[in-house]
C-alpha cells in the first residue's frame, strides 16, 4: 500500500489535542481513495451497509424527531452507512489494516501501537436531506481511553453544501460523556447511559462554543477525539459524498462495556477492565 506523501507535524499533533480535531491537508496519494470507489459501490445494496434515509422514514413516521433538510426539487437521495467491511473484504482490510493510515493514527495520537476498532463507510448521494445529529463517537464503543480517534477519509471533494462534517472545537475535553442517538435523529438508543446532548447550534449562536469545519478533497484526512462532539448536514449539492471512516484505538485503550450500546459479534475476548485483545482489534502499527 501507497506511503504517506508527507510526515504528520508537530503543530497538527499539538491541534490534535489541543481542539480534538484537525485537517491533514495532502497527506495520502489519492489514488489510494479513487482505489476504493469500486468497493465502495458494490457495497451499496447489500447487508453490509444499512439505508439510513428509509431509517430515518420510520422514525418520522412514528412522530418522533429526525434531522433533516429541505427535499431537493431534483429528487431525493439517500444515507448509506455500514461498519466492519475489514472482516469481509480484503480491500477494506488493506485500506484499514495495512496502508499508512494506522501509523498516522499513532503519531497523532503519540501511541505505541494501534488496534483497529472498525471500519465504516458513509455514503450521502446527491440530494440527501438526512443530518447527520450532533453526537460523540466514544458513547457508541465498548472501550475507554483517551487514545482513541475516528480518522475521516473522502472519495470526493466535500463542501458544506454536500455535507462536509461540523466538529465543536475543544468538546473532547468537555466533562460529560452523551448519550449515543440514531444518527439522523437526536432519538438516543434505547438503555443507554450519558448526558443529553446540549443544543451545539443554540451554544454556537451565543458563543458558547465554536463550530469548524473542512473543505477536502481525496488525500486529505481530518482525524477527531472519540469525545469531540460532531455532525454533518444534508447534501443539497449534485456530487456524492462518500468517505471511509476510521476508528482506532491507542495504548491506553480498555474494554468498557456501555449499556444499550450495539456490541460486535466478533468481539470474542472482552474482559472489563482489559486491554484490547489482538483477535478482536487486530494490532495495526507498532511504533519502530
Amino acid at each position: 500500500m501507497k506511503q504517506a506523501l508527507r510526515e504528520v507535524t508537530a503543530e497538527e499533533i499539538e491541534t490534535f489535542w489541543r481542539d480534538g480535531i484537525v485537517c491533514l491537508r495532502k497527506i495520502l496519494d489519492p489514488q489510494l481513495l479513487h482505489d476504493m470507489e469500486e468497493p465502495v459501490a458494490q457495497l451499496i445494496g447489500t447487508s453490509g451497509v444499512a439505508d439510513l434515509s428509509a431509517m430515518g422514514d420510520a422514525i418520522a413516521a412514528s412522530g418522533q424527531d429526525v434531522q433533516r433538510g429541505d427535499v431537493p426539487t431534483s429528487g431525493r437521495g439517500r444515507f448509506f452507512a455500514g461498519v466492519d467491511h475489514w472482516l469481509e473484504h480484503q480491500s477494506f482490510r488493506d485500506f484499514s489494516c495495512h496502508s499508512t493510515l494506522p501509523s498516522i493514527a499513532g503519531q497523532i495520537m503519540q501511541s505505541s501501537r494501534i488496534h483497529l476498532w472498525e471500519d465504516s463507510v458513509l455514503y450521502k448521494e446527491p440530494g440527501t436531506i438526512e443530518r447527520t445529529a450532533w453526537h460523540q463517537d466514544m458513547g457508541y464503543f465498548h472501550c475507554v481511553g483517551d487514545k482513541v480517534c475516528t480518522m475521516w477519509c473522502p472519495l470526493d471533494s466535500v463542501t458544506l453544501d454536500s455535507g462536509s462534517v461540523r466538529f465543536v472545537v475543544g468538546s473532547h475535553r468537555w466533562p460529560d460523556l452523551y448519550q449515543p442517538n440514531l444518527f439522523v435523529s437526536s432519538m438516543v438508543i434505547p438503555g443507554t447511559e450519558g448526558s443529553a446532548m446540549p443544543d451545539v447550534e443554540a451554544m454556537a449562536r451565543e458563543n458558547k462554543c465554536q463550530i469548524v469545519t473542512f473543505d477536502t478533497e481525496p488525500g486529505d484526512v481530518t482525524i477527531h477525539h472519540a469525545r469531540t462532539i460532531h455532525g454533518a448536514g444534508p447534501n443539497t449539492s449534485s456530487r456524492s459524498r462518500r468517505a471511509i471512516s476510521l476508528r482506532y484505538c491507542g495504548d491506553d485503550a480498555v474494554y468498557l462495556t456501555r449499556p444499550g450500546s450495539p456490541a460486535k459479534a466478533h468481539h470474542h475476548n472482552v474482559v472489563e477492565g482489559a486491554e484490547l485483545h489482538t483477535d478482536d482489534c487486530p494490532i495495526v502499527w507498532r511504533r519502530g
